[in-house]
């Protein structure tokens, strides 16, 4: 008997120490003896791959609109028809859709809980993106949560192609727009593509996405897309105002078109969060320095030359300047990321995000000069619903590209 009391004595001594490890940590006794629940598939990541779920896997696509069990590959017609008219059914009769001119087509619905978990298409024509408008509208609502140019949406923004090799979003050759931004839903799902273009457009697109249980701690996923050409208030832009209720912010992209010479990035981003008015809580030291990079995103060339230098990382990158040849010219254009995937902006009722368009006085003297840029950027992030009315889109003209016009 006092063998077993003493094997009783280490349990409850070891159940104790794991307890008070698991309180430095941030778990509780709950979290840990709940280990062996039933994983449903979400939060996937190297380490869950061999994690068993009852969680099913669908995929929307062109070969099969409604994501239905068994029903891909069925079409008997479509944009592929022609090329399959000695094949028949099964081989690749409707790899695509064509989207009327100026028409909004239903990319797909999804009924039940789950979640979004990748995305790819590829438009043509490429450099007419930014006047594809794709919206996402969680458990029936009526406004979407996400409501950006595609383009825009897929951090490629200047109607031409550039390399994306990011965590959340990749742009691969030739077209290819993927994201990995993880979307739940608990009712249903909608995607929405608007061709606001004078032609019809072609879509090739596979929407993969799960249906099980989602918790009540997993917030919807949110998009909105801003532009001001020139800005409306000198040297600043607001990238997101307006949010109510509970989330996190999660990224921002920015298309910005410099119309000072000289080095334009010196501006300070800001967020202002849970009722902050003149101040906000958190405040950048410079727009290079936000994206992750420095001084200017200069470096020199073997002749010693100085030129912008475009890279893509997982979590940030300067991934377009156009041209890429010149360095501090009026009229260049940059495309830039930065994904707080690992440091998101926790907000708990409120949060408003501007940046300064802040670059040099040309006299040489040392002293700012509040800019007067074409900026356009689109805020991710994730929030309980319902969300706070979006500002209506630019209209079709505004969200045009001009022809790229650099002062040489």
């Amino acid at each position: 008997m006092k063998r077993y009391g003493s094997i009783a004595r280490h349990q409850t001594q070891f159940v104790a120490l794991s307890l008070a490890v698991c309180a430095l940590i941030g778990l509780t006794a709950s979290d840990l003896f709940a280990q062996g629940r039933p994983y449903n598939g979400l939060g996937m990541d190297m380490s869950s791959l061999p994690r068993l779920s009852n969680a099913k896997s669908r995929s929307i696509s062109p070969e099969n609109f409604t994501g239905e069990k068994g029903k891909a590959g069925m079409a008997t017609e479509g944009t592929g028809a022609k090329a399959a008219r000695d094949l028949g059914q099964g081989w690749k009769l409707s790899p695509s859709v064509r989207i009327p001119a100026k028409s909004t087509f239903t990319m797909g619905e999804i009924q039940g809980s789950g979640a979004i978990q990748q995305i790819w298409m590829t438009p043509a024509p490429l450099d007419r993106t930014q006047i594809y408008i794709l919206r996402f509208y969680w458990d029936g609502e009526t406004t979407p949560s996400v409501e950006v140019p595609m383009s825009h949406f897929f951090a490629c923004g200047w109607g031409k192609y550039a390399q994306i090799n990011s965590l959340a979003v990749c742009v691969n050759p030739g077209s290819a727009f993927n994201c990995y931004w993880p979307m739940p839903f608990r009712k249903s799902a909608k995607i929405t593509m608007e061709n606001l273009d004078d032609r019809d457009m072609v879509l090739y697109y596979q929407v993969n996405y799960t249906l099980t249980d989602v918790p009540e701690s997993m917030a919807y996923f949110h998009a909105q897309y801003r532009r001001e050409s020139p800005l409306k208030t000198k040297g600043l832009f607001t990238i997101l105002d307006g949010v109510q209720g509970q989330g996190q912010y999660v990224g921002t992209y920015m298309a910005w078109e410099v119309h000072s010479p000289g080095w334009w990035g010196e501006g300070e981003i800001k967020f202002f969060m849970d009722g902050d008015k003149e101040f906000p809580t958190i405040c950048g030291t410079g727009t290079e320095d936000y994206f992750c990079g420095s001084y200017n995103f200069d470096t020199k060339d073997d002749d010693g030359k100085a030129r912008y230098t475009v890279f893509s990382t997982p979590y940030t990158g300067l991934a377009q300047v156009l041209p890429p040849d010149e360095i501090y010219k009026v009229g260049q254009r940059f495309g830039l990321y930065r994904w707080h995937i690992t440091d998101p902006i926790r907000f708990e009722k409120d949060l408003r995000v501007t940046i300064q368009a802040l670059g040099w006085q040309p006299d040489k003297s040392g002293r700012y000069l509040q800019e007067e840029d074409d900026i356009a950027a689109v805020s991710y992030w994730y929030q309980t619903e319902p969300h706070a009315s979006f500002p209506k889109l630019p209209e079709r003209e505004a969200l045009k590209i001009g022809p790229l016009q650099v002062q040489k």
